[in-house]
């Protein structure tokens, strides 16, 4: 149920953003989510349907990029991906780890539609 409020967000940010910039729609919206993040992108989709409609971003396109998780062994250096059967170092065994990407949640961008300025 997370996936409501920060969907929520996700329309009160690229709505205010887009409104800065002039925009009259927002087409598409790029999100990047670490795969150690709870999303579920299915939910905000589903969520965005329902939230957005009635505002400048009812017919925008959700694009989202999966962030695969890499972790770092604290001991020997050593950059890994995620083994869901052992978080330990594949080189020495270390359960010293350090999460170096994967828990990314952001708004990367949007793509915007403005109408031409009437001259009068």
């Amino acid at each position: 149920m997370h996936e409501l409020s920060i969907t929520q967000n996700i329309l009160d940010i690229t709505i205010r953003e887009a409104e800065k910039a002039g925009a009259d729609e927002i087409t598409a919206i790029y999100i990047v989510i670490g795969e150690l993040s709870n999303y579920v992108d299915d939910a905000i989709n589903h969520y965005w349907h329902l939230l957005g409609e009635g505002t400048i971003a009812q017919n925008a396109t959700l694009h989202f990029e999966r962030v695969p998780a890499r972790l770092k062994c604290a001991d020997c250096g050593t950059e890994f991906r995620l083994n869901p059967d052992s978080y330990l170092c594949p080189e020495c065994e270390s359960a010293r780890i350090e999460i170096v990407a994967g828990e990314e949640f952001y708004i990367d961008s949007l793509d915007i539609e403005k109408s031409d300025p009437v001259e009068v």
